[in-house]
């Protein structure tokens, strides 16, 4: 049996958004470590609150696995002369790796027999392996921001206060800056502020709620959905769903406590985005609403500590709420004093970037594009997509949203609607800013949809022709969460439009400020929009790597059918007969090396195989014609599939390096046909089989 391993880094409170990629990082770098060095162990476990980061593994093997290396030396024939006297080689061999003739060994491989030594290590006490290597382990957990503290050199992502490292029952001792590792904790910071003794995971856990820590993250959710709900009840209420800010809330505190609190109606006439705003963004209160959905003039906090009057706690969250509600109530009614029309024509003097100009230039661009699109896939709706292209930024200069920043698009529907607008454009206004985080929804109507696609699609080709391309995970223009919203539109829509072409229609718009050459441009981001498709099928669709890999091989211009492509593929390679038609491809693609352009003539064939194959393609190649017109790549690979044993014919009876020069190229010519028409669907090469 080994040991459980526990790892808890005290601080000062962490913010929400580092904590869940801390804790991730932790457990992979932990595995990692104990993986290369020969440690046994179980799965990783991780938790945390805004003062501690947890890192528990049970079973860690006591001791590392010894481990056998070889050493492979000269061929024995080299190494020993016929009459079986070591040579200069042995010798030079042996003395090399301190070890006697008789030591060595002798190992059979694929190209004779070979001289061999084997050298045994030890495996070492696991628990000396934690100890040095816990520092780096710590200074390299990664953190957006990290920082020293005092006159230390090391850095945490806030000061560091203690450091628990258990190995069974053994405390694990290192040294980060000025901490010392031991076998103690801390409770909460004001209910609590003792250390306490840390014997196990689990006793500790359960030591920890005693001392007002409810470290466990997925029970201390449940309490606080659970606290939430049970206090806007107390009204009649129920609270607005809110999975995010109930994670945000979660890493805010240690020690759950719901409280209700209220504001005066009035502000209920407010439009209840605005509302929820200013409730959840920036209080991170829970907004209630009745049976119906409308909203209260209630919500619900969640404070870190038990208070000694919630009623005076309510009233200073009240006190609040009602400040901010009160600036978004003056800039509401002082934004309507303006038009949207009038608001956008002030985009003039607002500065999208330096290198890409005004916003009211990108407006410009990007309704251009809207246009070429609608013209396509909506016609009938192309006034309202370019109304909405023409209002759809100028709540940008509003004062609701140079307050609210993430109003944006929101109080610019409501406007919209205000000064009469149609409800399709105001719709669009605030559906072409969607989806604005991964996972998020698409905007429901075509006029938001396009227009979404054509202002994402000008800030990427804009970034790209002037440079700014994202490197790593440096992406301060948000490319790939734009990149991949453009690739969800058009796949869920679905459009049946040219990626090429799209950006062929932009780049002309960005000519006065690029400074790269536009074909430069267009490859650069077809190839980001083809990184973010392959990652996006394999990682949030569950696409097989190797099926995407071999389809987008064939183009991705048209995204739903190069998706139908990679979906058929991925089927068909499930096939039972699949590895044998893979397995005749690879042999037409390894003997052409490079296509034959010459028209393959009847004439030459000197036999049946080579006419049986011809005639078979040319059958397979209309049916296949006929099934990708249709987008049916299931019906094009089962056509390709039956061409599996006229090529097996072919190879078995036919030689296609032939010497007669006509007939050679006449072989090659129509393998060439066959790669062609496989590559229509994909390269077949890139498909993994067993």
């Amino acid at each position: 049996m080994g040991k459980d391993l526990y790892l808890e880094l005290g601080s000062e409170e962490i913010p929400t958004s580092y904590i869940q990629p801390a804790l991730e990082a932790m457990a992979t770098q932990m595995v990692r470590f104990l993986d290369e060095n020969r440690i046994g162990h179980d799965q990783p476990y991780t938790t945390g609150t805004p003062r501690r980061l947890i890192l528990f593994i049970p079973n860690v093997a006591a001791q590392q696995e010894p481990y056998a290396t070889e050493i492979i030396g000269p061929p024995k024939n080299v190494a020993y002369d016929p009459e079986g006297r070591p040579t200069k080689a042995a010798e030079g061999f042996a003395r090399g790796q301190g070890v006697t003739l008789e030591e060595i060994q002798f190992k059979e491989t694929s190209k004779g027999e070979y001289l061999c030594i084997v050298r045994e290590e030890a495996g070492l006490p696991t628990r000396d392996h934690l100890e040095r290597m816990l520092p780096d382990f710590i200074a390299h957990i990664p953190f957006p921001k990290s920082m020293r503290w005092a006159s230390l050199s090391v850095t945490y992502t806030r000061p560091l206060h203690w450091i628990t490292g258990l190995f069974g029952e053994e405390t694990l001792k290192c040294r980060y800056g000025d901490i010392v590792s031991g076998n103690q904790s801390f409770g909460h910071r004001f209910m609590s502020p003792q250390w306490i003794p840390v014997t196990g995971y689990k006793n500790h856990m359960e030591n920890l709620k005693k001392h007002f820590v409810m470290a466990d993250m997925q029970e201390r959710r449940e309490a606080i959905r659970r606290g939430i709900k049970e206090t806007a009840a107390k009204v009649g209420g129920l609270i607005l769903e809110d999975d995010e800010l109930l994670d945000e809330v979660t890493q805010l505190v240690e020690y759950p406590e719901p409280l209700l609190g209220e504001f005066e109606q009035r502000y209920l006439q407010l439009p209840p985005e605005l509302l929820i705003t200013v409730i959840k963004k920036h209080q991170r209160y829970f907004a209630v609403t009745d049976a119906q959905g409308n909203l209260l003039h209630y919500f619900v906090t969640v404070a870190n500590t038990i208070p000694r009057d919630p009623k005076l706690v309510a009233a200073g969250n009240a006190r609040v709420v009602r400040a901010r509600l009160e600036d978004a109530r003056f800039y509401y009614e002082e934004d309507q004093k303006v038009p949207l029309d009038k608001r956008a024509e002030e985009l003039k003097n607002v500065v999208f970037h330096s290198k890409l100009g005004t916003s009211w230039e990108k407006v410009g661009r990007f309704t251009a594009l809207a246009r070429w699109l609608g013209e396509q896939l909506a016609p009938d709706s192309l006034d309202t997509l370019l109304r909405a292209a023409f209002l759809c930024k100028a709540d940008l200069v509003t004062g609701m949203v140079g307050e609210f920043p993430e109003l944006q698009g929101v109080m610019g529907r409501a406007y919209a609607r205000l000064q009469g607008e149609p409800q399709a454009v105001a719709e669009a206004v605030f559906e072409h800013y969607l989806p604005v985080r991964a996972g998020g929804p698409i905007p429901r109507k075509v006029e938001g949809a396009l227009l979404s696609i054509a202002d994402k699609m000008d800030t990427i080709v804009g970034c790209f022709g002037v440079g700014l391309i994202p490197t790593g995970t440096a992406d301060p223009f948000a490319l790939r969460r734009q990149t991949l919203g453009i690739i969800r539109i058009i796949l869920e829509k679905p459009f049946r439009i040219s990626l090429g072409q799209l950006v062929d229609q932009a780049l002309p718009l960005l000519k006065s400020h690029m400074t790269e050459p536009a074909e430069t441009v267009k490859e650069g981001v077809l190839d980001f929009f083809s990184g973010r498709l392959q990652h996006w099928l394999v990682s949030q669709q569950g696409f097989a790597a190797d099926a995407v890999d071999a389809s987008l091989t064939a183009g991705m211009d048209d995204l739903v059918d190069a998706v139908a492509r990679a979906r058929a593929l991925a089927a068909f390679k499930n096939r039972a007969d699949f590895e044998s038609l893979a397995t005749a491809f690879k042999r037409v693609v390894n003997i052409i090396k490079e296509p034959e352009t010459t028209p393959v003539s009847p004439q030459l064939f000197s036999g049946n195989a080579e006419k049986d194959l011809f005639d078979a393609l040319q059958t397979t190649a209309g049916l296949v014609s006929g099934c990708m017109d249709r987008s049916d790549y299931d019906g094009a690979l089962a056509a390709m599939a039956k061409l599996k044993e006229p090529i097996d014919a072919f190879f078995d009876s036919v030689l296609v390096m032939d010497k007669d020069e006509a007939v050679r190229r006449n072989r090659l010519a129509l393998l060439t046909q066959i790669h062609d028409l496989f590559a229509r669907v994909g390269d077949f090469r890139k498909i993994q089989t067993t």
